[in-house]
């Protein structure tokens, strides 16, 4: 097993889209990227702690390859927004691939530039590409939120904008 860990704004929304194919085998929101140790989600979201929302996916590399994992990742954000995502603004909502070898963090800044050469977003790509730090998972509620809390979770995908971006600008 290998591990990925994306920020992609609100982590409700990043697990759907991974935790649907044979080869992954977890897909867990948390945090990383700060300087707290243990936050909460209160921490993070205050956003003085430095994390940012992620989402930390297991996967089988031979199943379900890391570049599968970025073209999923690319489509699910604004890689053109800097101060957040959607709705949700602000620094732990902004989006980072976290890299956790040589070879993603290689095929993660060559997908980015592939990003940007294809002409499909106006702006420039800002996404960051770190490697990765400690993974700090996040509180058991926000876990599979998305089937624990379904009516809530549509609505807030529905309300943040997000599945209209994805249908403007990969849907084509």
């Amino acid at each position: 097993m290998e591990k990925a860990t994306f920020a992609g704004g609100c982590f409700w929304c990043m697990v759907k889209p991974f935790d649907q194919w044979d080869g992954i085998h977890s897909v867990t929101s948390g945090y990383m990227g700060g300087h707290v140790k243990n936050p909460t989600y209160e921490d993070v979201k205050k956003g003085d702690s430095g994390h940012v929302e992620v989402v930390q996916i297991e996967f089988d590399p031979a199943v379900f390859s890391y570049q599968q994992l970025l073209d999923i990742y690319w489509m699910q954000i604004d890689p053109t927004d800097a101060e957040g995502q959607f709705h949700d603004r602000g620094e732990s909502y902004k989006t980072v691939i976290f890299t956790h070898s040589e070879n993603q963090e290689e095929l993660a800044l060559q997908s980015k530039q592939a990003l940007a050469a294809s002409g499909r977003f106006k702006k420039p790509i800002v996404t960051e590409i770190r490697a990765a730090s400690v993974f700090y998972p996040a509180e058991d509620y926000h876990q599979d939120y998305y089937k624990k809390e379904r009516a809530h979770y549509e609505t807030d995908r529905k309300k943040s904008g997000r599945d209209d971006f994805i249908k403007e600008h990969w849907e084509k």
